[in-house]
C-alpha cells in the first residue's frame, strides 16, 4: 500500500524535479539567518512594552522563566523601536516566499514510512511537525496582526509569544540536526538523495536556481511593497500591502497615521470640551486637576519624534509641543527625580488604555505630555487634548487622551 503511487507515502506521488537536498539546503539556511533575527527582534520588541514594570503592560503573567532577559527599556535612540519592530516587520513578511518554498520541498518528508526508524529519527519528525506548525502558526498571526485582522482565538500578544517559544524550540532542535547536512550540500553543491529527489522525476520546466531566483523575486516584491511603512518618506506610497502605506492619510499638520480614531476608542467631543476635561495627577502632593488652559501656561516644549506601532508601521518624525513628563512628576510631589507613571486614557474599554512608564522614560527631556503636534492642536483622532509622546516607546505607549497620571511605586 504504501507504494501505491497514487497515495502521498509513495515516493513516486512526488514527481517534482526541483526537490533534492541542494535545494532544500539553500532555503533551510536563508531561513535559519532570517528567522534567528526574527527571534531577537521579537524578544527586542517585548521588552519594550516593560512587561515586568506592571501588571497593565504584562500580556503573558504567566510567561514564567520565559521572561528571564527583561531589561529596562531605554528611552534612546528615538527611532530604536521604529528600527527594531521595522526589521522584525518587514524580514518576516520578506521570508513568506521562502518559507512555503521550503515546505513545498520537504512535504514528502511528511507522509515517510514508517514515521520513525530511529530514536534521533523519531526526534527529527517530531520537530519538523513542531516546526511546520509554529512556522504557519508564527506567520498566519503575523501577517494578520499586521494587516489589523484580529480573528485570533484570544488576544495577539501572548498568542505570538508562547507560539515564538514552541516555534524556537523545534527550530533549534531542527536545525542542530539537519544544519552540518545542509552546509554540506550546499559546499558540495549535491544535487541528489533519495528522501527529496522523486525516483521518477516529471520533465522539468525550470532549473533549482532559476526556482530559487522565482522565489527571490517574490520576496524582492514583497519587500518593495511593505517596507515603505517603517521608512516613510516618498516609499510609504509603495508600501501597498500595508494598512498604513500606500494611501495619504490627509493633508496639514495632523495628516499623519492612525492606528485607532476617536470614535473608535469612544471618545466624545463632551469627554474632552475644555469646561469638562481636567488631568488628574496623584503623588505625594495629593491629587492635582489642571484644565488644557492650566497645562498650556507651564513651560513648554518640543521634541521631534516618531511613532512607531507593533504592526511595522511607523511616522516620519513629528514635531510635538507640551509639558515635559518630568515637570508634572514634580508637580505631583517629586521634586528630587520622577519615578515611574501609570497613564490612564479617556477610553473606557479596550486593550491599552492604560500603560506603565519606567522612570527613564519619565525624566527623559523629550518625554511629554503633548498639546501640539506640528504648530496644531491634536485632532481628536491623534489624542486631543493630551497625549504621551516618548522616545523609542512603542505606539501603544504613546497613549492618546490622556486623563490621568498616577506617580509612584506601580
Amino acid at each position: 500500500m504504501r507504494d501505491d503511487p497514487r497515495l502521498p507515502t509513495s515516493s513516486h506521488f512526488w514527481r517534482s524535479p526541483l526537490r533534492g537536498t541542494w535545494f532544500t539546503a539553500v532555503l533551510g539556511l536563508v531561513l535559519l539567518g532570517g528567522i534567528s533575527v526574527l527571534f531577537v527582534t521579537g524578544l527586542v520588541s517585548y521588552a519594550a512594552y516593560n512587561p515586568d514594570l506592571s501588571p497593565v503592560n504584562d500580556t503573558t503573567p504567566d510567561k514564567g522563566v520565559l521572561g528571564f532577559y527583561l531589561f529596562d527599556w531605554p528611552a534612546g535612540p528615538s527611532w530604536l523601536y521604529r528600527l527594531s519592530q521595522g526589521v522584525h516587520v518587514t524580514l518576516g513578511v520578506v521570508l513568506v516566499p521562502v518559507l512555503l518554498a521550503k515546505l513545498w520541498s520537504v512535504v514528502p518528508k511528511l507522509f515517510t514510512l514508517p514515521p520513525a526508524r530511529s530514536v534521533a529519527h523519531a526526534l527529527e519528525r517530531v520537530s519538523l511537525l513542531l516546526l511546520v506548525g509554529g512556522a504557519l502558526f508564527q506567520f498566519v498571526t503575523g501577517l494578520l496582526n499586521i494587516q489589523l485582522e484580529y480573528v485570533f482565538p484570544g488576544s495577539f500578544y501572548p498568542l505570538h509569544f508562547y507560539g515564538a517559544w514552541v516555534f524556537i524550540a523545534a527550530f533549534v532542535v531542527h536545525a542542530a540536526l539537519r544544519a552540518p547536512t545542509a552546509v554540506r550540500a550546499v559546499r558540495a553543491r549535491r544535487r541528489d538523495e533519495a528522501e527529496l529527489e522523486a525516483p521518477r522525476p516529471a520533465p522539468p520546466t525550470v532549473s533549482r536556481r532559476g526556482a530559487l531566483w522565482l522565489v527571490g523575486g517574490g520576496s524582492l516584491l514583497l519587500f518593495v511593497t511593505t517596507v515603505g511603512q517603517s521608512l516613510g518618506g516618498p516609499l510609504r506610497r509603495t508600501a501597498l500591502l500595508a494598512p498604513h502605506g500606500g494611501a495619504d492619510p490627509g493633508g496639514g499638520p495632523n495628516g499623519f497615521q492612525i492606528n485607532k480614531t476617536a470614535r473608535y476608542a469612544g471618545i466624545t467631543a463632551a469627554d474632552t470640551h475644555p469646561d469638562a476635561w481636567r488631568l488628574v495627577l496623584t503623588g505625594p502632593a495629593g491629587t492635582v486637576r489642571l484644565s488644557r488652559a492650566e497645562l498650556l501656561r507651564m513651560p513648554q516644549h518640543s521634541s521631534s519624534l516618531p511613532i512607531a506601532c507593533v504592526e511595522g508601521w511607523s511616522t516620519a518624525d513629528q514635531w510635538w509641543r507640551g509639558v515635559r513628563l518630568r515637570d508634572l512628576a514634580a508637580l505631583a510631589g517629586y521634586e528630587g527625580g520622577p519615578p515611574d507613571v501609570l497613564v490612564e486614557s479617556l477610553q473606557r474599554h479596550g486593550a491599552f488604555r492604560r500603560a506603565a512608564l519606567r522612570a527613564n522614560q519619565v525624566s527623559d527631556p523629550r518625554s511629554l505630555l503633548a498639546l501640539y503636534v506640528n504648530g496644531e492642536e491634536l485632532s481628536p483622532d491623534h489624542g486631543y487634548p493630551a497625549r504621551i509622546i516618548v522616545p523609542a516607546a512603542p505606539g501603544v505607549h504613546n497613549t492618546k487622551w490622556v486623563g490621568r497620571l498616577t506617580f509612584g511605586d506601580l
